[in-house]
């Protein structure tokens, strides 16, 4: 794959800080045509540097009162098995192998405690090779 130059990482930059930011724009303040803009997100897209354009939700304001980052131990052997079983969970968020503490590591949104436990006990517990769980809650999000 190749690397990215500098107009690439700007280009980036620019739209990870607003996703909505018109070619146009971007062009101007790169001083470039807005066709070389549209040509380095296009060939951005196809390498999978960008993978989708999205909108970043503020939880609390759609009724999600308890997110949790998830530490889960699993039988070695299921580890990938397990993982894509929790990917499919509407209210996982993300799903990451890990080392250190846990062997996969979730953030997980639902609308309350009584919601997070239910999903950790019906679910999440009762998934084959699951050994440990272990929520810690999160209080207030400082950055991201």
């Amino acid at each position: 794959m190749s690397t990215l130059d500098k107009m690439d990482l700007a280009i980036i930059k620019m739209l990870e800080e607003d996703g909505r930011m018109s070619f146009t724009e971007i062009a101007e303040k790169l001083k470039v045509s807005e066709s070389t803009i549209r040509k380095r997100v296009l060939s951005l897209q196809r390498k999978g540097v960008i993978k989708k354009f999205t909108i970043k939700v503020d939880p609390w304001k759609i009724g999600i009162k308890t997110i949790a980052f998830v530490g889960i131990d699993v039988d070695p052997t299921r580890l990938l098995e397990i993982a894509q079983e929790l990917c499919d969970l509407k209210e996982i968020k993300w799903v990451a192998t890990s080392t250190g503490d846990h062997m996969l590591m979730t953030e997980i949104w639902t609308k309350d405690g009584r919601e997070l436990t239910r999903l950790i006990s019906e679910k999440i517990g009762t998934i084959e090779g699951v050994k440990r769980i272990c929520p810690a809650i999160i209080l207030e999000k400082m950055k991201g």
